[in-house]
């Protein structure tokens, strides 16, 4: 596995699992009807650091971006967005991505991160937490999940 900072180039790589993911509706709260031009938008804004993870034969598997959470005063503080080719979970790429991007952002300067709309039944909930994460609070039936019904939104926080 290689983990390296995206280009331009990696968006049609990443787009069919973003797509696939966003749609399904169940971990981001993003508009599942988001466009392609949407989403490489919010997903390879200038602002953030993209990351991808390429497996052994050179496909992208996963992707993240890493950027502040808030600006002024509060800048030293990151938020990140993770995504992970469905059809490719279970073998790692996620934590491994989730390490290297807690690595970056130490690297950068951050002093926390900080994640504001994590669904409470998001299978992530559980490598955040084995990360160091802790669970701030949860926002009650913030979220219209399309198997589950109202669920809460953690908010949730690490310091690096």
């Amino acid at each position: 596995m290689l983990i390296r900072e995206a280009t331009a180039d990696d968006w049609p790589r990443i787009w069919p699992f973003w797509h696939r993911i966003v749609a399904a509706g169940e971990t981001y709260a993003w508009d599942p009807g988001t466009s392609e031009e949407e989403a490489r938008v919010l997903w390879m804004n200038p602002a953030k650091r993209v990351y991808v993870v390429e497996d052994d034969s050179g496909g992208v598997v996963a992707s993240a971006y890493l950027t502040p959470n808030y600006g002024g005063p509060a800048a030293r503080i990151a938020n990140a967005g993770f995504m992970v080719d469905p059809d490719q979970g279970g073998r790692g790429y996620g934590r491994a991505l989730a390490e290297h991007l807690l690595t970056e952002a130490r690297a950068a300067g951050y002093r926390g991160m900080v994640f504001n709309a994590v669904v409470e039944t998001n299978p992530a909930v559980k490598l955040w937490t084995s990360l160091g994460f802790t669970i701030l609070g949860t926002v009650p039936d913030a979220f219209e999940h399309p198997r589950h019904g109202l669920v809460g939104l953690h908010i949730m926080h690490r310091a690096l």
